[in-house]
C-alpha cells in the first residue's frame, strides 16, 4: 500500500507503427518513442536517471538502450518476462523513486518484428519435452488454451470472433491503428485456420514498433506541463514458463496480479473506467477479463459477446485497437499502458471514455507464463 499514489506517469508516445521506414532498428525506434514522450513530459534525456527496458534482440539490453540513448542512468533495469515486462518495470521504477534511489524513470521498447519478414524474434530456447509434437509457438499453446476453455465451459468460436470484432471496432476510431477495414464475425470464422480453434484473425497483428513512458514522483509530477497519472496499484506474477507446466490451462496468474494490484489500490473491478488487456489471441481477454474478477469463471466468452466490450458496450476494452487491430510488435506490454494513460488524460478523441477516472493496464508474457497488472488514477481517484 504504501507505492499508492507515490508515483504518476507524466510522458507517454509509441514510436511509427505499422512497416517503418527501411534500415531501421529497434534501437531507432526506441529512440523515437524516448524523444516524443520526453517532449511529452516536458524533460531532457538528461533528466532521466532510471532505465527499464526489455527486448528480444538485445540480450543486454539496458546497456545497449542507454548507449544508443546516450544516458548514463544510476539504476538500470533489463528483467524480461516477455510482453509484460513494461508493466512489471513500472513497479519496479516506482519503487526505485520511492525509495530515493531514482527520481525519473524511463521505460522504453522497440521491434522491427515486420520489417525483419513477420518472424518472432524470441530468445527462448525450445523446451526438449515438447518440441518432438512441434507444436507452432506460441500459438499452438494459446490454441490449447481456447480449447480447454471450449470444451470445458461452452465457450464458442463466436464468442472469440466478437472480441477481435471489437478490438477492429476500437481501431476504426484510432487513426493509429494499423487494421482498420470493417470485420465481421463470420470473417473471422472464415479465416484461415492456424492453429486449430484459431483462425489468422484470432491472432495478433505483426507489425514494427515502440513505446516509452516516463514515471516521476507525484510531487514533481505535478509541476510538469500535462496532467499527472498516478499509479494507484500493481502487481506480478508467474506460474509456468512452458505450457506443459501451466498448473490450469483456464486459469492465469492474473488471479494473483489482479489481486496484488487490486489490493495496493483499494479498488475492486467495479472501480475500472477503462480496460487495457495484453490481446496476442482472442482467447486472451476472455480469461484476463475472468481472472481478474470482471467475470466469474467460466463467463467470460459470454461476456465479451455482442459488442459487450465494443464501444458504446459494457465495459470498454482495448480501446486503442488491442494486439489484434492497434499493433503487436512482438511484445505488446507497454502499449497497454500508453492507452490507459491517454484515456485517463482525455487525450483519445473519438475513442475516449467519457469521464474515465481509474485504468487497468495488464501485461501477458510468454505462453500464458507471466501476468502483471497495473491500475491508475486521476487526481480525483487518490
Amino acid at each position: 500500500m504504501t507505492l499508492r499514489g507515490t508515483t504518476a506517469v507524466v510522458g507517454v508516445a509509441e514510436s511509427d507503427l505499422g512497416q517503418v521506414a527501411p534500415g531501421l532498428t529497434p534501437l531507432d525506434l526506441a529512440g523515437q518513442a524516448t524523444v516524443r514522450a520526453l517532449a511529452d513530459a516536458g524533460l531532457d534525456k538528461s533528466d532521466v536517471d532510471g532505465l527499464f527496458t526489455a527486448s528480444s534482440y538485445y540480450p543486454m539490453s539496458g546497456m545497449d538502450t542507454a548507449e544508443y540513448l546516450g544516458i548514463r542512468p544510476a539504476y538500470v533495469d533489463g528483467s524480461t518476462i516477455g510482453g509484460s515486462s513494461f508493466v512489471s518495470h513500472l513497479l519496479h521504477a516506482a519503487a526505485a523513486i520511492d525509495a530515493g534511489l531514482i527520481r525519473t524513470a524511463l521505460i522504453v521498447y522497440g521491434s522491427t518484428q515486420r520489417s525483419d519478414g513477420g518472424r518472432l524474434v524470441s530468445p527462448s530456447k525450445p523446451n526438449p519435452y515438447e518440441a518432438p509434437y512441434r507444436a507452432r509457438h506460441p500459438v499452438s499453446m494459446y490454441a490449447m488454451a481456447t480449447a480447454r476453455h471450449m470444451h470445458q465451459y461452452g465457450t464458442t468460436r463466436e464468442q472469440l470472433a466478437d472480441v477481435a470484432v471489437a478490438a477492429r471496432q476500437w481501431a476504426q476510431l484510432n487513426p493509429a491503428a494499423f487494421a482498420r477495414d470493417p470485420l465481421t464475425r463470420e470473417d473471422v470464422l472464415a479465416a484461415r485456420m492456424i492453429s486449430d480453434p484459431l483462425t489468422k484473425l484470432d491472432c495478433c497483428l505483426v507489425t514494427d514498433g515502440g513505446g516509452a513512458v516516463v514515471l516521476t514522483s507525484a510531487d514533481r509530477a505535478r509541476d510538469r506541463p500535462g496532467e499527472p497519472v498516478f499509479l494507484l496499484g500493481g502487481g506480478e506474477a508467474v506460474s509456468h514458463r512452458s505450457i506443459s507446466a501451466m498448473p490450469e490451462l483456464t486459469v492465469t496468474a492474473a488471479v494473483e496480479s489482479g489481486r496484488r494490484a487490486f489490493a495496493m489500490a483499494g479498488l475492486g473491478p467495479q472501480d475500472v473506467d477503462v480496460v487495457e488487456l495484453y490481446d496476442a489471441f482472442t482467447i486472451n481477454p476472455v480469461l484476463f477479463l475472468e481472472d481478474l474478477g470482471f467475470c466469474a469463471k467460466g463467463e467470460g466468452g459470454a461476456f465479451v459477446a455482442d459488442g459487450r466490450i465494443a464501444p458504446g458496450g459494457e465495459l470498454p476494452v482495448n480501446t486503442n485497437g488491442g494486439g489484434l487491430s492497434y499493433c503487436h510488435p512482438g511484445m505488446y506490454g507497454i502499449f497497454t499502458i500508453i492507452e490507459a494513460v491517454r484515456q485517463l488524460r482525455g487525450e483519445c478523441g473519438a475513442r475516449q471514455v467519457a469521464d474515465a477516472g481509474v485504468a487497468l493496464a495488464h501485461g501477458n508474457g510468454g505462453v500464458l507464463s507471466s501476468q502483471v497488472t497495473a491500475l491508475f488514477g486521476t487526481e480525483r481517484a487518490l
